[in-house]
């Protein structure tokens, strides 16, 4: 890791971030992409394993005094408060020391509260690694998704950001076919396998780990932090890369942006700058994060109760009903992701969200009717979740985009934690009492609750979602340090000329 000194107070003009959104795609962008996105694999790895495994967890011989109440009820409740808790703490470090040090860090609190967990031997240990697992998690969406916004060219920002928070689902898929495999004490003692699904994940954390440790700091932060020198460095080898890849001269940018460097942005900046100057983005951000959160609280939680008390699904198959409808997650941000690049942030946005809510609406209708069998209700929710996977995604995006470089983190860390505990702890509390009634009605005023919200977002965004495809992210949202570009030229502290091209501005395209 690169160890320059900061000089701060200092005022540069570079043509730094319309460099870096001008490059072409190339293997250097592939491995940002594997090195930061294949984290939310583990994720929904992580989720989906506990709860499948949660009466294994509490039979006799299973190593491990808990009851399955307490797995899915207190354990899964301390990772939501982990995940709430870090993503706030760690991501208000991510804006202070840089994406780089803090994608490191997290992950590696994740890879050892999850390898602790494997060798869990009493109750509270495990309550207490299922907490720090979280907390490792939540710090990473911050670190993540700043990073990959500013490190990935504005004309394909989009697509590989819902991508990325969709590859959730793979991990779901994995989940629930690793825990079928775990589970078979043919294969693996009952005290034995369980443990092996969280050995295997702390492994693919060690694996992320290593092939993470190339991708650079993002120069759009080194910048604002005095280290433009560094920030030069690496888009400079980062042209190189793609130069020699593409085996032709790299198009030339256009304009350039003038900071004033500073070493941090207070809390005072941050509250004033989210709640006062981008007030109507905040709005956005809320409105799209909480109506995600409980439409998948109204169709997933209680999900295996409902298969089985209306369906009479064994409880050992519903893994297998659940991994169809967690591919049905993924498909949606791919096939639909470059829309939002092409088509626009507005349409996409708004259209997911109110497609997802009206077919949820549809599905209550026929649910109440009868007109469904387990495989026919998991066909709707796919199609639902098809469309709500690629708008929660697209929260994500929003949020990471919509706001200064100074506060990228901060802002992704404080809606991320507002969603997480919307979803995590209000929604199950509303849709336990409904799901678990075992009447059909009440399982019906579920669907149309997180119908009605998921609907009532995609008006919000109809109205007030940012046209952001394909611009800069300092044309998004400019800067808290950009001043007035000096008179001059001949200023000595200019970067971006190294690479023998015109400097490239914040406005300019892709």
């Amino acid at each position: 890791m690169t160890t320059a000194q900061s000089e701060t107070g200092r005022t540069v003009t570079t043509g730094i971030p319309a460099r870096l959104d001008r490059l072409p795609w190339s293997r250097w962008h592939w491995s940002v992409v594997i090195g930061l996105g294949t984290v939310w694999i583990l994720d929904g790895l992580e989720v989906t394993v506990v709860g499948n495994i949660a009466a294994r967890l509490s039979e006799p011989g299973s190593g491990l005094p808990i009851t399955s109440g307490q797995v899915t009820g207190i354990a899964a409740a301390l990772y939501v408060a982990g995940a709430c808790a870090g993503a706030l703490f760690w991501g208000r470090l991510t804006d202070i020391w840089g994406r780089k040090k803090l994608f490191m860090i997290t992950l590696a609190v994740y890879l050892g509260a999850t390898a602790l967990t494997a060798i869990a031997f009493d109750t509270w240990w495990f309550l207490l690694f299922r907490f720090l697992t979280g907390f490792g998690i939540g710090g990473e969406y911050a670190a993540i998704n700043s990073a990959i916004d500013e490190l990935i060219p504005a004309k394909y920002r989009g697509r590989v950001d819902l991508i990325i928070n969709g590859s959730f689902w793979l991990g779901a898929v994995g989940g629930s076919l690793l825990s079928i495999v775990a589970l078979d004490t043919d294969l693996f003692p009952a005290d034995v396998g369980w443990r092996l699904t969280f050995a295997l994940g702390a492994v693919l954390a060690l694996v992320i780990l290593l092939v993470r440790r190339h991708v650079p700091e993002s120069p759009r932060w080194l910048l604002i932090h005095g280290r433009h020198e560094e920030a030069e460095r690496i888009v400079g080898g980062i042209e190189r890369r793609v130069e020699a890849e593409k085996g032709e001269p790299l198009p030339h940018a256009r304009g350039e942006l003038t900071i004033r460097q500073r070493k941090s942005v207070t809390f005072t900046e941050i509250a004033r700058t989210v709640f006062a100057r981008y007030r109507r983005r905040s709005v956005l951000g809320f409105s799209l994060f909480i109506g995600q959160a409980f439409l998948y609280n109204a169709i997933t939680f209680g999900f295996g109760a409902i298969l089985t008390t209306f369906f009479d699904v064994p409880s050992g198959s519903t893994g297998y009903y659940f991994a169809v409808i967690a591919l049905g997650n993924f498909l949606g941000p791919l096939l639909l992701g470059a829309l939002f690049d092409t088509v626009g942030r507005r349409v996409m946005i708004s259209g997911t969200y109110l497609l997802s809510g009206l077919l949820l609406f549809g599905t209550a209708w026929l649910f109440d009717r009868g007109s469904l069998s387990a495989a026919t209700l998991t066909a709707c929710w796919c199609a639902v979740l098809f469309f709500a996977s690629a708008g929660a995604s697209s929260a994500y995006l929003t949020v990471s985009e919509v706001f200064p470089m100074e506060t990228r983190a901060m802002s992704i860390a404080f809606f991320y934690a507002l969603g997480t505990a919307a979803g995590g702890i209000s929604g199950p509390l509303l849709f336990a009492d409904l799901t678990g009634t075992g009447e059909v009605g009440d399982t019906v005023l579920a669907f149309q609750v997180g119908a009605g919200l998921m609907c009532a977002a995609g008006l919000v965004a109809a109205f007030l979602a940012v046209k952001a495809e394909r611009r800069s992210l300092e044309d998004i949202a400019q800067p808290l340090t950009a001043v007035p570009p000096r008179p001059t030229t001949a200023d000595p502290a200019r970067t971006g000329a190294a690479a023998g091209q015109p400097e490239a501005g914040p406005g300019a395209p892709a």
